[in-house]
Order: structure tokens, then sequence, then C-alpha cells
């Protein structure tokens, strides 16, 4: 099928929808400004108040024969990240979504969207926004080396994409539900955080306190997101019904992004 006559399609099953239905997609709308507003607000004051202490990115190029120990001449810093600015990257790029969406040039397409069981500004952003959010959680337990970190957001980026095809392959008017997606994105979702728990654990006591609190928050609310889900495509309650779930996706977002954002900033990133 061609964009033209998907687009054509996706606009026939959204005016087919019933006016209650209309009535909560517009409160959507809503919703998304004020989220990308609260994003917006809290990135700013954030960046304005921020001190700029950065972390350590290193390489470990292979310039001599392989040993039986680590030569220190071998690492070399690539280069420095500031935490501050990855922190509030995720936060804008969370706002710039919410607000594309309740703009005019993206309210069609989400609306559109919704009605067929699909929303693909969440899983582009989150392919961006989580994946900042797990490089950052690994940078604190000393995950610092360049080809490790593209590895973790490598394999957080396939997990949201196995994500966005669990909804391109169960449309509402399914007979029957495909789960291997979700199966396979869960499974490499695992990956980070098992390597971030063999830091955590082999660090002991040189990990600040509050590394460990992000590590469960945030892991918990990840979690939630996959749960989220899973609840959409059993149909279970208010899950049956696909804008509740959408809705739990948001606030999510929220308390995620913020979690992590305000946790990083009280404890590394006030002058």
């Amino acid at each position: 099928m061609n964009t033209f006559d998907d687009a054509k399609r996706l606009s026939r099953i959204a005016d087919d929808q019933t006016e209650p239905w209309r009535q909560q997609v517009a409160k959507l709308r809503r919703f998304n400004l004020i989220m990308g507003v609260i994003h917006a607000a809290s990135a700013t004051v954030m960046l304005l108040l921020a001190t700029g202490f950065s972390i350590e990115v290193i390489t470990f190029y292979g310039n001599a024969q392989p040993g039986p120990g680590v030569d220190p001449n071998r690492l070399a810093s690539a280069f420095g990240l500031p935490l501050a600015v990855v922190t509030v990257a995720f936060l804008y790029l969370s706002a710039f979504f919410h607000l594309l969406i309740a703009s005019p040039i993206g309210w069609e397409r989400y609306r559109h969207e919704l009605a067929n069981g699909i929303n693909r500004f969440r899983w582009v952003e989150y392919s961006l926004s989580s994946t900042l959010m797990i490089v950052v959680i690994a940078l604190l337990p000393g995950i610092q080396d360049l080809a490790a970190l593209l590895a973790i957001a490598g394999v957080n980026v396939a997990m949201i994409l196995f994500g966005w095809l669990m909804e391109m392959a169960n449309p509402p008017e399914r007979t029957s539900t495909w789960w291997t997606p979700f199966t396979m994105g869960s499974i490499v979702g695992a990956v980070p955080w098992i390597v971030i728990t063999v830091y955590l654990v082999g660090s002991g006591s040189a990990v600040p306190n509050f590394v460990y609190g992000i590590f469960v928050s945030i892991f918990a609310f990840f979690n939630c997101f996959a749960l989220n889900q899973w609840l959409q495509y059993r149909g279970k309650g208010r899950w049956s019904d696909y804008l509740f779930g959408e809705r739990v996706y948001i606030w999510l977002s929220l308390a995620a992004k913020s979690a992590l954002a305000w946790q990083i900033f009280a404890n590394t990133l006030v002058g």
C-alpha cells in the first residue's frame, strides 16, 4: 500500500469514530500541549541552574597485542560528555514531540494513527529520548567506554523499534495478537540493565547511593512501559481502549524523565 492510500485509509478510520472518541482525542491534544510545556520548562530551569559537570568517554584501541593485563597507555579520552546537556536533551526531545503532536503540523496524522491503534510519534521520540536516558544511567556507575555506550544505545533503539513493530503488526481489527515483537523487545531491552547491574555490583562502595536510587526507580519505570503495552494487547480492563493506554504512556514518560532528570540534577548538577 502506498503512502497516499495509507493516508486515505487512516482518514476514513478516524472519520468513522464516534463523537465520544473524538472528544477523548481532543482532550489528548490539550494533554500533549500541557506535557510539552512541562517538559520544556523543566529542561530550561535545569539548563539555567546546572553546573558544567561532565563525564569522560574513553576509548581503548587495540594498538598493541592483547595480553593478560590492561595497558593504561592504550586508554584515551574521546571527549567529555556534559551531563546537563544530555539530561536536558531528553526533556527537550519529549517537549518537541508533544508540541509537534498538538500543532497543526502533526495533529491530523496523530489523530488518524490513534484511530488505527498506532502512534509513530511516540516510537520515534522514545528511540531518541529513552536511549539518551539509558546512556546517562550507564555512565553513572562507570561505563565510559565509547564502544560499550554505542552498543547499549543501539540495543535500546532496537527495543523501541520492536515496540513500534508490535503496534504495526496488531491493528484494532485483528483476530489474534502476534506477540513475537513484544517478546523480542523484552529480551533485547534487558541487555543494558544486565550490563549496568554488573558494573553496580563490581564497583561496590565506589558508586554513590543516589546511583542505586536512579537504577531502581528508572528500571521500574521502563518495565511499566512494557506492562502498559502488554495490558493494551491483552485488552485488560480500561486498557481495552487504546486511548487509555496512550494517556498512560504520556504520564509514564513525564514521570520517568522527570525522576531521572531531577535525581541527576540534585546529586551532580547543583552548583
